[in-house]
């Protein structure tokens, strides 16, 4: 297996692919449990007519975290990338807390976000009812490892059916960081479940904005995505994929693919 580059930026060491090329750059970050490999079916569509670069974050595939951080934090991390990367400015794409990362990065700074694409994102909290059980789950993953709840996830994320290559990854990831190195999963969950509420400041965004959400989404209802529409400040052209679940971009490729590029050409021509 290749190792992957790392960027030392922001007092982390960053996980990163770049498919190089001349053609204007957009950054993929990842859902929560996810990594960098959730966008392939993306960079094999978007390059090489685009720059596409791909990343772990913090407690993620192969970037460590260094403490307790935030979505804030997260949003510095892809700021740094595209520094050390020599990149002014990129179009942020986010599935999920990739979203809640970009949209930050966005109202951090808006010099360098050319446009933003919400993938199964939202700009609210977690539905207090869903806490409860995000959090037994937590638990028992810490506890026991992936393997009770890994179905569970996998359905909230991905759907129905069968995901082997996850749950590998999420073994695998486990048996890294038992027993004594737990807080790489720890933070990045309290991360998720403590996050701020910037609905209020969505005004302030005023680039071009895709959002993509499937209607199957059980992980961040469509409401939540229609709230982020009528919130931002710039233009949105919003895309709902029937049938598609929260990571609309690994089960409906075809469909979110064709969104993106869409999206990325009407950019291309202003």
């Amino acid at each position: 297996m290749r190792a992957m580059p790392v960027a030392a930026a922001n007092g982390i060491e960053i996980n990163y692919t770049d498919s190089g090329g001349q053609g204007p750059a957009v950054v993929f970050s990842h859902g929560y449990l996810m990594d960098h490999t959730m966008f392939d079916r993306q960079v094999t569509a978007l390059a090489p007519r685009y720059r596409v670069i791909t990343w772990d974050e913090r407690g993620h595939g192969g970037t460590r975290a260094a403490g307790p951080f935030t979505y804030w934090d997260s949003a510095a991390d892809v700021l740094a990338l595209l520094d050390y990367l020599d990149v002014e400015r990129a179009v942020l794409a986010g599935m999920s807390q990739g979203g809640f990362l970009s949209l930050r990065a966005a109202l951090t700074a808006p010099d360098r976000v050319r446009a933003l694409v919400l993938i199964g994102s939202q700009a609210g909290l977690e539905d207090p009812a869903n806490a409860p059980g995000y959090e037994q789950m937590h638990q028992a993953w810490l506890e026991h490892g992936p393997g009770p709840v890994q179905e569970v996830v996998a359905s909230i994320i991905l759907g129905p059916g069968r995901w082997d290559g996850w749950y590998a990854k999420w073994n695998e990831q486990y048996a890294q960081w038992a027993p004594g190195d737990l807080a790489q999963l720890t933070w990045p969950f309290r991360c998720l479940m403590d996050r701020d509420d910037i609905t209020g400041r969505l005004a302030g965004i005023t680039c071009p904005t895709l959002i993509v959400h499937g209607t199957a989404d059980a992980g961040i209802p469509l409401e939540r995505a229609e709230v982020v529409r009528d919130g931002l400040g710039g233009p949105v052209t919003f895309v709902v994929v029937e049938g598609a679940p929260h990571a609309s971009n690994v089960t409906h490729p075809d469909e979110v693919n064709q969104a993106i590029l869409g999206f990325l050409s009407g950019l291309d021509s202003r």
